[in-house]
């Protein structure tokens, strides 16, 4: 699913936590969110050690614009009008067959009105929008994955667990427990 975006030698600039302006290597920015997430799922919440390793080319699964359907357990790609141009379960291409069983022969995401005029969250969906999100993405795709092969259902649990894991990732109150170590 990828959109001719690369992790490689792709900076952004944006603000600290300390309203610092940065300047942020993506791969390497990506490479350790996704650790810390992972690390916490498999430390804190008992998930498969398979999670900490991530090859090279498995960064292409990561784009702006993915949205988690919780209710499904899909990363859909929308278009502007709420169409499903493209969808995975876990990092696995779904055919345009099983879009159509999904979402119906307009291929229509039901959740896309709340998304498109809100852009709130939601507890049936998670709109991945900035460049700190999308090692999340990945995450809950490869969760995705490693509960398929064991045979278990995505339930809400995978949801409560990844945001208990952003939580505990981006809690201020961690970061002033480093700052004032020194």
């Amino acid at each position: 699913m990828t959109e001719g975006f690369s992790l490689e030698d792709c900076d952004v600039i944006g603000f600290d936590l300390d309203h610092t302006l940065c300047r942020y290597h993506l791969k390497e920015t990506c490479m350790l969110i996704y650790e810390s997430f992972a690390r916490y799922l498999v430390e804190y919440k008992g998930y498969d050690k398979d999670l900490l390793n991530v090859t090279p080319d498995t960064w292409d699964f990561c784009f702006k614009g993915l949205v988690v359907d919780l209710e499904e357990g899909n990363l859909i790609k929308l278009a502007e009008d709420g169409t499903v141009l493209r969808a995975t379960h876990g990092t696995r291409n779904l055919s345009t067959e099983e879009i159509i069983k999904q979402y119906g022969p307009k291929r229509e995401w039901k959740h896309f009105n709340s998304l498109n005029t809100t852009f709130t969250r939601s507890a049936k969906y998670y709109f991945y929008d900035n460049y700190f999100d999308l090692p999340g993405a990945l995450l809950c795709a490869r969760v995705v994955d490693l509960l398929n092969k064991k045979g278990k259902e995505v339930t809400p649990d995978l949801w409560k667990d990844m945001v208990a894991a952003i939580d505990h990732n981006y809690n201020t109150s961690a970061f002033r427990a480093i700052m004032f170590k020194t």
